[in-house]
């Protein structure tokens, strides 16, 4: 277990106003206004313009619902301990009430969102924690939204919603299904129209550590990536390789083969990644949960961060058999991968600003919520 973190400023959460996602299409364009039936909240991510993407799963449906969330909120002064007991305390239980799903930041205003699940009656609620740390919530009656019904093919059904992100003009998500080739990627083009049914695409991925291709393994977590003018999305799976598809050249129905660029170790599963720059360079962030921690701890927790050099995404010769390996026998293979130890117990992040990262960490008496400098 961590140790508690000490009260670390969260600087600078105002900025992230000045780090949104690139805008190149309108968001919204045919919406309806009402209450739309949430079967479950698997992840949450914002398009443009304070845009709320909500995964749900269980409803085979992405929910894109207008926030009006776009004036910039004060910046907290301090990190919050104990963060799952004030989220619980505004739904009437306590921490252990609760299940913190997801966290995002609105890079409109600067507001934290939280899905939360009521463990009593196994209902879904949207949280925000304001710079104030103010918790509300953002009620979905009466809202204006678009949904956006996931479709595996003719005889698949939608089983899980991993990740959703939004790519430039596009939403991107990635999932499971009950089919044979049960490893989804979804896309939808902007503008969004509700009811508009999404283009899916079955994955094919060469898993380094197994040494065999797969289909059935879906991505934890997609982050979509500009390269040469080129839309791609990169993909983390569990055991644990990075890969990425091109997803500019899709077609309907077809089965996409990755590139596997990285294999960070099995026995983990990827949780979150961000894109950031530092010092000229640029680097992706990931956090992972080792579920092979207790056999083979990679630190004390079973949470932990690496942070990869962006410039490994675009290898082209040493992929799938050949990827790019964290680890040499129980040693660092290359010193451009490196574990992030400040990160160690980080269950949940998102990206703040240019130069921090907001993370849900996970202690000894719980979770706290903190802002840490990007490494």
């Amino acid at each position: 277990m961590m140790l508690k973190p000490g009260k670390l400023l969260l600087a600078a959460l105002l900025l992230i106003v000045g780090a949104a996602r690139a805008e190149t299409a309108e968001v919204l364009q045919k919406t309806v206004t009402g209450s739309p039936v949430v079967k479950s909240i698997n992840v949450l991510e914002f398009a443009p313009d304070g845009v709320l993407l909500i995964g749900d799963g269980a409803g085979s449906q992405i929910l894109a619902v207008k926030t009006g969330d776009t004036t910039a909120v004060p910046q907290p002064k301090a990190n919050i301990a104990g963060i799952a007991a004030k989220l619980a305390a505004s739904m009437g239980t306590t921490a252990k009430g609760i299940e913190i799903v997801d966290l995002t930041v609105n890079p409109a205003s600067g507001r934290v969102y939280f899905a939360v699940r009521h463990q009593a009656d196994r209902k879904y609620a949207v949280l925000t924690l304001d710079g104030a740390g103010e918790i509300d919530e953002f009620s979905l009656k009466d809202v204006t939204y678009a949904r956006l019904p996931l479709s595996a093919g003719d005889k698949a059904k939608v089983s899980a919603i991993t990740d959703v992100a939004w790519a430039d003009d596009r939403i991107v998500a990635a999932g499971r299904s009950n089919e044979s080739f049960s490893s989804k990627i979804f896309s939808i083009y902007a503008p969004l129209s509700h009811e508009a049914v999404s283009s899916s695409y079955s994955a094919k991925t060469y898993h380094v550590s197994h040494r065999k291709w797969e289909t059935k393994a879906p991505m934890s977590v997609v982050l979509p990536m500009r390269e040469n003018g080129k839309t791609w999305i990169v993909g983390a799976f569990s055991c644990t390789p990075v890969v990425k598809y091109p997803l500019d050249s899709l077609k309907e129905g077809a089965l996409v083969t990755g590139t596997s660029v990285i294999e960070l170790g099995s026995g983990n599963r990827p949780l979150d990644m961000l894109l950031y720059e530092k010092d000229g360079k640029s680097y992706v962030l990931a956090n992972t949960f080792r579920f092979h921690h207790a056999k083979r701890p990679f630190g004390p927790s079973p949470y932990w961060t690496v942070r990869f050099e962006q410039s490994l995404l675009s290898e082209s010769d040493n992929v799938d058999e050949k990827a790019q390996r964290r680890l040499a026998g129980s040693k660092p293979a290359t010193d451009r991968i490196q574990m992030i130890e400040s990160f160690h117990g980080v269950t949940q992040m998102d990206r703040l600003n240019e130069t921090h990262a907001v993370v849900l960490r996970k202690t000894d008496n719980g979770f706290d919520l903190e802002a840490l400098q990007l490494p």
